[in-house]
């Protein structure tokens, strides 16, 4: 795993009021926590910056960055967060599936974190309530697990004879058994069999795609996890050879060019911009207990060229 501290020269926003004197010698570090592998947290960090700069906060200026990521292993998140915490940083922004913010909140309680979340904080024992998040953290959450049902039912009307659709999920991820509840449901009311497909590391892939063909199962869908950040594109391009039908839950035109047939989920976009306008409120005085947790609506769909209208694995 790699440690390293990620640097984006940004430019052309002016310095926070207040901060002209002391944060150009001395930067505000953010600790930047997450599950995600680095290269797929990358293609967000920008919509980021733009919240960051709309407070007055530049990258090179005013701020650093101190990047760390577990690389989709979770376990290794308790260790990342105490290492932000023991280097003092002024702000923990936590993303990536819900055990970055969860280890950033058991590692301090005096360390602002801003958090960026598809569960629900309350349920998952973050926040006490959305209005009121009180205490050191806040953040921003977007439909994640609300999306499921209708992510399957849009797979299911662009794969009319699939019988049975594959769910592969993240047997590790805080929000699993809820995210399999819903596909359940979901499942039953279209009258597809689903056939949850727990992957704990990406190794078991092969195996699974391979079993997918053994049990001629026209349909996958993929849960919303920073395991298949990386996986995305491997999976479009098999499931494009092999005549399987795709639902990711993030737009990602990498998966939509390699053969995914849609992807349908939150503005990812969207909530990096307003977690990084909650930073800059944070480091320009304001409690982050005092800052209600923003929910984010916007949801894309993007769909491939061609739709197919059969599987001809059913």
């Amino acid at each position: 795993m790699k440690r390293r501290e990620f640097i984006a020269g940004l430019g052309g926003a002016a310095l926070a009021p207040g901060l002209a004197r002391t944060q150009v010698h001395s930067p505000a570090v953010i600790g930047y926590l997450t599950g995600t592998p680095e290269k797929g947290e990358r293609t967000y960090t920008s919509s980021l910056y733009q919240g960051l700069n709309s407070q007055g906060f530049v990258e090179g200026r005013n701020i650093e960055i101190m990047f760390r990521s577990a690389e989709a292993h979770y376990d290794q998140l308790p260790m990342l967060a105490t290492e932000l915490v023991r280097r003092q940083v002024a702000v923990i922004f936590a993303t990536g599936g819900a055990g970055a913010p969860l280890a950033a909140k058991a590692a301090t309680t005096t360390i602002p974190i801003v958090f960026q979340l598809g569960a629900d904080p309350v349920r998952i024992g973050l926040v006490p309530s959305l209005n009121h998040p009180g205490g050191n953290i806040t953040g921003v959450t977007f439909l994640g697990q609300a999306l499921v049902a209708k992510r399957l039912e849009l797979l299911r009307e662009a794969a009319p004879a699939a019988t049975t659709i594959a769910f592969f999920v993240n047997p590790a991820a805080v929000q699993v058994e809820a995210d399999i509840r819903e596909a359940e449901n979901a499942a039953r009311v279209l009258g597809v069999r689903l056939l949850i497909t727990k992957l704990a590391a990406g190794r078991e892939l092969d195996n699974a795609l391979a079993s997918i063909v053994d049990q001629r199962i026209g349909a996958i869908l993929i849960e919303a996890d920073p395991l298949f950040a990386d996986l995305g594109s491997k999976i479009a391009t098999w499931a494009a050879q092999n005549g399987v039908l795709l639902m990711y839950p993030f737009r990602d035109r990498a998966v939509l060019e390699a053969g995914g047939l849609m992807t349908y989920g939150a503005s990812l976009y969207d909530t990096y911009r307003i977690a990084g306008g909650y930073i800059g409120r944070i480091l320009n005085g304001e409690k982050p207990g005092d800052l209600p947790v923003q929910q984010s609506t916007n949801v894309e769909l993007e769909a491939f060229p061609v739709i197919l209208q059969h599987s001809p694995h059913d």
